[in-house]
C-alpha cells in the first residue's frame, strides 16, 4: 500500500468518525496516528466528553472487534485476560478468553482498578500476548488499548505507575466544545443515536497494510538527530527529574512517521515531530508538582528551545 492510499483511508475514517464526534478532528487524527503507529492511547478527561463514543466509532469504522471493561477496585486480572474453567461434564478445563482478545479494548477509568489488575495489561500492551496458567497466547492484530481516566475524582483511584504510563504511546484530552458544537451535538442526537447507523469504511486488513506503509516513511538523518535532541533536552532540563526513556524515543519516531503518512507525505518534517511530541512525551517525564497537561506544556517549551533542522528532509 502506498502513502496516498494511507491518506485516503485516513480521511475516510476521519470523516466517518466525525459523523458521531463533533469538533474533535485533531483528536481523531491523533487516534489514527496511534493506530497507524501500533500504539495505545490514554485519554484523561471529565465524564461525558465522548471518550467511549470515540472508541466505539473508530472500531466500527475499521470493522474491528470492540470490547469494553469497566475498571473497578474488585476487578481481577483474569477478568481481563481470561481463565481456564473446569467442566464437570467433560472432566476437562476449557479456556474462556477475556475481553483483551479484541481489536480495540476500552479500559474505562483504568485508574480505579488495583495495581495488580492494571499490571495485567502490561504484557498485552507491550508484547501483544497474554499468559494464562503458563500458556502464552498471541492477541488479535491490530490490537489497541484505549484507556480513560477521570481527572476530577481521585477518591478510590490508584495512580498509574510510570512503567504502565510508558506503555501508552500518547496521552490526550478531548477538550471542551463551543456553543455551535454543542448545538450540533443536539441536532445529531435529538432523534436517535447516529452510532447505530455508522458503517465501516475500512477493514482490519487495511489497518495492518497501513501500518506496514508507515514503516516505509523516510526519516532523514537530521530529523533523527532532531528527535534525539528533544529527548536529550528532557533528560537535561532542570524542570524534570527523570527524562524520556528510549521507548519514548521510538514512540516519537513512529508517531511522526504515522502523522506524516496521514498528511500524505512519504517523509517526515520537523513540524510532524513538533505536532506529536507533547502527546507522546508529556506523560513520560517525571517532575514534582506537575499534574494534568502540565507535562505536555513542559514538552512544548522544550521543543521550542531545540534547534530545528533546515536540510532537505525528503532524501
Amino acid at each position: 500500500m502506498d502513502i496516498a492510499k494511507v491518506k485516503e483511508i485516513s480521511n475516510n475514517i476521519k470523516n466517518n468518525v466525525s459523523k458521531i464526534i463533533v469538533g474533535k478532528e485533531d483528536v481523531i487524527e491523533l487516534f489514527l496516528t496511534a493506530l497507524w503507529a501500533g500504539g495505545h492511547i490514554l485519554i484523561e478527561d471529565t465524564p461525558g466528553t465522548g471518550k467511549t463514543m470515540l472508541a466505539k466509532s473508530m472500531a466500527k469504522s475499521i470493522d474491528g472487534d470492540f470490547k469494553r471493561v469497566q475498571f473497578t477496585p474488585d476487578l481481577m486480572p483474569s477478568d481481563i485476560t481470561g481463565l481456564n474453567v473446569y467442566s464437570q461434564k467433560s472432566g476437562e478445563f476449557s479456556l474462556v478468553k477475556g475481553p483483551v482478545f479484541t481489536n480495540i479494548l476500552l479500559a474505562d477509568e483504568i485508574n480505579r482498578a488495583t495495581p495488580r489488575t492494571q499490571s495485567s495489561l502490561l504484557e498485552a500492551m507491550e508484547e501483544r500476548q497474554v499468559t494464562i496458567d503458563g500458556e502464552t497466547m498471541s492477541l488479535t492484530e491490530p490490537f489497541m488499548v484505549f484507556a480513560t481516566e477521570n481527572p476530577v475524582e481521585t477518591t478510590g483511584t490508584y495512580p498509574l505507575p510510570e512503567a504502565q504510563l510508558d506503555r501508552f504511546l500518547m496521552k490526550i484530552s478531548m477538550g471542551s466544545t463551543t456553543k455551535n458544537e454543542e448545538l450540533n451535538i443536539i441536532d445529531r442526537f435529538i432523534s436517535a443515536s447516529p452510532l447505530e447507523e455508522l458503517r465501516a469504511v475500512a477493514t482490519v486488513e487495511q489497518v495492518l497494510l497501513c501500518r506496514q506503509a508507515v514503516q516505509e516513511v523516510f526519516v532523514h538523518k537530521c530529523i533523527r538527530e532532531y528527535i534525539v535532541d528533544i529527548i536529550m533536552a528532557t533528560r537535561e532540563s532542570s524542570k524534570i527529574n527523570v527524562g524520556v526513556s528510549s521507548r519514548g524515543t521510538l514512540g516519537l519516531l513512529n508517531s511522526a512517521r504515522a502523522y506524516a503518512a496521514i498528511q500524505g507525505r512519504t517523509f517526515v518534517e520537523p513540524d510532524d515531530v513538533k505536532k506529536v511530541a507533547p502527546y507522546v512525551l508529556g506523560h513520560r517525564i517525571i517532575a514534582f508538582g506537575i499534574s494534568g497537561d502540565a507535562g505536555a506544556k513542559i514538552i512544548r517549551d522544550i521543543v521550542a528551545s531545540v534547534k530545528v533542522p533546515v536540510e532537505d528532509w525528503e532524501r
